[in-house]
């Protein structure tokens, strides 16, 4: 599994920006794939993940209403819209993908797929 992530930049405290992460390497119907941050000295934290067959997402509560995760089947690509942005949000942005259930992305479980990560900056 190989996942490529882009579309990190510098945005304004309140701005926008968009996320994608490219999976390929195999059919991607069973996984559930997600998103997770960190910061500069601090640990990894979960941000958002979606089940790729059902749809269904999952949100760190730092983030709802904020953000929003979703899907292009026919481009195997999960996009993370990202709104209101804050500076707490500057982080590296990690997406990641396994097929194990919805719960080990938000319990801190072990994921196995990563991709490389992409600098979020919210700065004035």
């Amino acid at each position: 599994v190989q996942l490529q992530a882009s579309g990190g930049g510098l945005v304004q405290p309140g701005g926008s920006l968009k996320l994608s992460c490219a999976a390929s390497g195999r059919a991607f119907s069973s996984y559930v794939m997600g998103w997770f941050r960190q910061a500069p000295g601090k640990e990894r934290e979960f941000v958002v993940a979606i089940s790729w067959s059902t749809g269904v997402t999952y949100y760190a509560d730092s983030v709802k209403g904020r953000f929003t995760i979703s899907r292009d089947n026919a481009k195997n690509t999960i996009y993370l819209q990202m709104n209101s942005l804050k500076p707490e949000d500057t982080a590296v942005y990690y997406c990641a993908a396994d097929q194990k259930a919805p719960s080990y992305f938000y319990t801190g479980g072990r994921i196995n797929y990563w991709g490389q990560g992409t600098l979020v900056t919210v700065s004035s």
